[in-house]
């Protein structure tokens, strides 16, 4: 008799009807037979899946170009179909579940027809973790099948580990035709189930990725009681061997991956990686707050990406193992025929193609590389990776960073006044665009926890279950919010950040572990400077000073602007923290 996966996986091919079902295994040989049909066999608009890289210098590492109109996540196209609208809030595209359903099994229909359905068997987090979760996707192209692998624990372990049970998450993901207008990503969080059509593109058909593991996991956590979050899990050693384990949530281009890799300047200090993206946070039995990387892999931003910004990244994605290495709509060095992006270390090769193929000609004023071109990375080939890593229980938090790319107004690290008061900044927390954004610098776009895109449910009510996983926790993690993006008149950044932001973290363990004390302030808690260790650092009095300047007029505007999103939440913003608002503007009143 057919099991209930199996049923599933029989009802979804009969609907999109590919020419074979391939039930994947997780193996290296099998991972090795993908790559080779996407490097002969399947196509995307009549062209290879892979193309195969100079292994002396990037061993087991391939290049992918995706569709020309298919480069990045579509959220506009993204939807959250909770069965009634509020439940979704204003921080998701809502459509009713039956219309969705309608909508996706009539673009389905057929879908796969000549292809292969890959039937991916996957774990978030370690098999004997109690907090990891059982998934299945189906997808039709190699690309996919492969960065799975890369980013989960994919193997055949899984289908046992479900056996008759229907407690597993579901993934449909199919590029169809790449027709811009028939691609949707829909998420139904009461069937822990993700539907994807017509993309290609990573978050859009990585399905554990950003859909499952934020999406879908944020809303299981309030059900459940934990917390899915787009947030860094690090290590932090000091020169004892002490090690403090800190997660920070950063929107995007705002160094959040080469945070997670940073190379330390202080002496004695050192970094260990757990992750670079995807935080899950339980109370565990002691009362503290403990963390898994529900992935295996790094999914990062190519271009910027150097031995000078990012070395053991690059380090990562040069040792190759027996994972692949993939990268996404790079360019391509003709003469070597390795990977290249705006950025990266030396002057660009003077035979170039862009990431579509095409000789790269620098006169037409474009990218060679897609702006948002990306690798696809094992942990495992990390140096830094943390011992702890396949720990099932994870690692226990001391502090929870939020953090933002502000010129003026939020000083370099600011400690919280309380767990209730940590939630409000994280809260209120946002970053300034770049000119390369949406061509106009310093427009402030709030970002709670770094979570805006990602919150699979009403950020109203996310914000409450922030405030009631506080209330479990007997011994929670100090909450800081952070900033390492203040400028001077001049717009230079006053603080070096990268290997320097080790200064901070120092601070902020000092704070954990009460061996330093604080000045109060209205907005929070900050450092007395003579506590930070600037040793070898060439800083000025002066800039130093004001990275922790405090402006009245400016905070103000900040604390209103604040009000006037948090209202876009309705009744549904807890009144904790509009009460943090209020003390927060009556003490800048009383300054």
């Amino acid at each position: 008799m057919p099991t209930p996966l199996e049923k599933w996986v029989d009802e979804v091919a009969g609907l999109t009807k590919p020419d074979r079902v391939y039930w994947c295994d997780g193996s290296e040989e099998e991972a090795r037979r993908i790559v080779e049909a996407g490097l002969k066999e399947e196509k995307i608009a009549g062209k290879p899946v892979f193309y195969e890289l100079n292994h002396r210098t990037y061993p087991n590492s391939y290049l992918h170009r995706s569709h020309p109109t298919d480069v990045a996540r579509t959220e506009h196209l993204t939807f959250v179909c909770h069965p009634d609208r509020e439940t979704a809030g204003p921080n998701n595209n809502w459509m009713d579940p039956k219309e969705a359903k309608e909508k996706m099994t009539k673009l389905s229909d057929g879908c796969m027809r000549g292809r292969t359905m890959y039937v991916l068997p996957y774990m978030m987090g370690h098999p004997k973790s109690p907090y990891a979760k059982a998934c299945i996707q189906l997808t039709d192209i190699s690309y996919v099948a492969v960065s799975m692998r890369i980013m989960t624990r994919m193997s055949k372990d899984v289908i046992a580990k479900i056996g008759s049970s229907e407690d597993f998450v579901k993934g449909i993901h199919s590029v169809g035709d790449f027709d811009p207008n028939k691609r949707f990503i829909m998420h139904f969080p009461d069937e822990h189930l993700v539907w994807s059509i017509g993309s290609g593109y990573g978050g859009n058909a990585l399905l554990g990725k950003k859909c499952f593991s934020l999406r879908i996991a944020s809303w299981l956590g309030k059900q459940e009681g934990w917390l899915a979050e787009h947030m860094v899990i690090m290590g932090v050693e000091d020169p004892k061997g002490n090690i403090t384990y800190i997660t920070a949530a950063l929107p995007s281009a705002c160094g959040k991956t080469n945070l997670a890799m940073m190379q330390s300047t202080l002496p004695g200090y050192k970094v260990w990686t757990l992750g670079d993206d995807i935080a899950w946070l339980n109370v565990g039995p002691d009362g503290r707050l403990w963390a898994i990387n529900p992935e295996t892999g790094f999914f990062g931003v190519a271009p910027g990406t150097s031995m000078k910004t990012n070395p053991n990244m690059l380090k990562t994605l040069l040792k190759g193992t027996f994972y692949p290495t993939l990268f996404t709509n790079t360019a391509l060095n003709a003469e070597t025929n390795e990977p290249w992006w705006e950025g990266m270390d030396g002057n660009p090769p003077a035979h170039l193609l862009d990431w579509q193929g095409k000789k790269f000609d620098p006169a037409l004023g474009q990218k060679a590389a897609h702006p948002n071109s990306r690798f696809t990375a094992s942990v495992y080939q990390c140096d830094m990776l943390s011992k702890e890593f396949d720990n099932p229980q994870g690692v226990p938090i001391s502090a929870i960073l939020f953090g933002g790319r502000r010129t003026h107004t939020i000083p370099l690290v600011t400690e919280s006044r309380s767990w209730t008061h940590g939630v409000f900044l994280g809260a209120r927390m946002g970053s300034e665009t770049t000119a390369a954004a949406i061509h106009k610098e310093g427009v402030l776009r709030r970002d709670p926890m770094a979570m805006l895109p990602f919150c699979g449910y009403n950020m109203g009510d996310y914000f409450r279950h922030w405030l009631s996983i506080g209330r479990r926790l007997k011994h929670p993690p100090k909450i800081y919010s952070i900033n390492w993006f203040r400028t001077d008149e001049n717009g230079k950044f006053m603080w070096p950040g990268f290997g320097d932001n080790i200064r901070v973290f120092k601070w902020i363990i000092d704070r954990v572990n009460n061996s330093v004390g604080v000045r109060e302030t209205p907005i929070g808690f900050l450092p007395h400077l003579s506590d930070l260790d600037l040793s070898g650092l060439s800083i000025s009095k002066e800039h130093l000073e004001r990275l922790f300047a405090i402006d009245v007029h400016e905070s103000q505007k900040e604390a209103q602007d604040a009000e006037e999103f948090f209202g876009k939440f309705g009744d549904r913003f807890p009144t904790e923290l509009m009460e943090e608002l209020h003390g927060l503007k009556a003490r800048l009143k009383g300054r």
